[in-house]
């Protein structure tokens, strides 16, 4: 009987025990896979191909990248499980790579490492722009670059081109060349600002092979806002500041005889100046008639057809009659002023004559509407309204 009673009781332990919830185990959670190209310890990573980093399992809560001790310019999207470099890598460099990746719950994935880019054999760059780094300049002023290889991918070109103002602008670039592009704003510069240029060329790649070798940057100030306007029916000049008039200036114009003396009508913008400036009659000889050579003081050049803003000392035509070889000339003390006060980029605004300032005769980009303007982009489009869509 007492085997019998034992052998109930553990029946109905073993009953109790499988009565019991049933105990299941937890899956394992796995790590984020960070997924990184070009891949760690790459040694000739193509550099036009800039750095891509994701996440799967998870999302990026830390991105470090650095080359030569400065940091890597580039953004999260919106799910922030993908990290972009903003911009091309630099050919012949190193990066160094931190990437942290964390999931919902468990352990985090960082990924640690270094990536080496191949070498450029043939590199392109910048010879010239203007402004000058560091130059004050006028509210008309453009931007324009100057490149020392053709190039032949002027979209790939365009976008690593970057214009900062602290005053918010629209603007766009238009190819006058295989090597040059300027920038225009569509209205004129806000004074009083900084702007700084970037053209991002490191690691861009044209076709056969060609890559930028170096960023560059510079940056320039726009001044105060002047503007001159000049009616050579009335033979008058205004010279406006801040909005207010600074200086009234009777002058003498282009004597319209031949299309050569006659001066555009347009918006310029001032260009360089100097004292004196050596003037010769185009196409004539010594002894023809209209020949002169003459050394000119006080002169601000407006275009690149010969005309400047400048002193003579023919008071008695000035503010009466039009006398000149195409140039604008005023009172030596007054044109002396306007030398002083000129900076370049500052407008000049000429009416009443009938030849007409062409947009690419020295900087009268003005003369295109912007319409016109932007569709000298490579990276021009339209949106449903008709409007300019930068392509960044």
């Amino acid at each position: 009987m007492r085997r019998a009673g034992a052998r109930a009781m553990m029946c109905v332990a073993f009953l109790l025990i499988c009565g019991c919830s049933p105990v299941t185990a937890e899956a394992p959670v796995s790590a984020p896979v960070v997924h990184i190209s070009p891949a760690l310890d790459s040694k000739r990573a193509r550099p036009d191909r800039g750095l891509l980093i994701s996440a799967s399992g998870g999302t990026l809560s830390n991105v470090q990248v650095y080359e030569g001790g400065e940091p890597v310019p580039g953004r999260l999207d919106g799910s922030r499980t993908t990290w972009r470099s903003d911009w091309t890598l630099k050919p012949a460099a190193e990066y160094t790579v931190t990437a942290t990746a964390a999931g919902p719950r468990g352990p985090a994935t960082v990924a640690v490492g270094r990536i080496h880019t191949r070498p450029a054999e043939r590199t392109f760059g910048i010879v010239a722009t203007t402004p000058l780094p560091g130059e004050i300049v006028g509210t008309g002023m453009p931007i324009i670059i100057d490149f020392d290889t053709p190039v032949t991918d002027k979209a790939a070109v365009e976008r690593a081109l970057e214009v900062k103002s602290e005053q918010p602008v629209e603007g766009a670039w238009r190819w006058t060349s295989d090597t040059q592009v300027i920038y225009r704003t569509r209205r004129f510069w806000d004074p009083r600002q900084r702007v700084t240029v970037t053209a991002h060329l490191a690691g861009l790649r044209l076709p056969g092979g060609v890559y930028g070798a170096t960023d560059s940057t510079f940056a320039f100030t726009v001044a105060r806002e002047q503007a001159s306007v000049i009616d050579t029916r009335t033979h008058q000049m205004v010279v406006e500041r801040d909005g207010a008039p600074a200086q009234r200036m009777a002058i003498s114009a282009g004597v319209a005889t031949t299309p050569e003396y006659t001066t555009t009508s347009g918006v310029h913008l001032t260009m360089d100046k100097d004292s004196p400036v050596r003037m010769v009659s185009p196409g004539r000889r010594k002894g023809e008639p209209g020949f002169y050579d003459l050394m000119i003081d006080h002169a601000v050049r407006i275009s690149n057809s010969g005309e400047y803003v400048h002193a003579k000392n023919n008071v008695w035509a000035q503010g009466r009659e039009n006398v000149s070889h195409g140039c604008i000339n005023a009172r030596p003390d007054q044109a002396a002023w306007f030398y002083a006060t000129s900076l370049r980029g500052d407008p000049v605004t000429i009416t009443g004559t009938d030849r007409e300032l062409v947009w690419n005769n020295g900087w009268g980009f003005w003369q295109l509407p912007w319409e016109k303007w932007i569709q000298g982009s490579a990276l021009h489009a339209t949106d449903d309204a008709g409007g300019w869509v930068p392509q960044r």
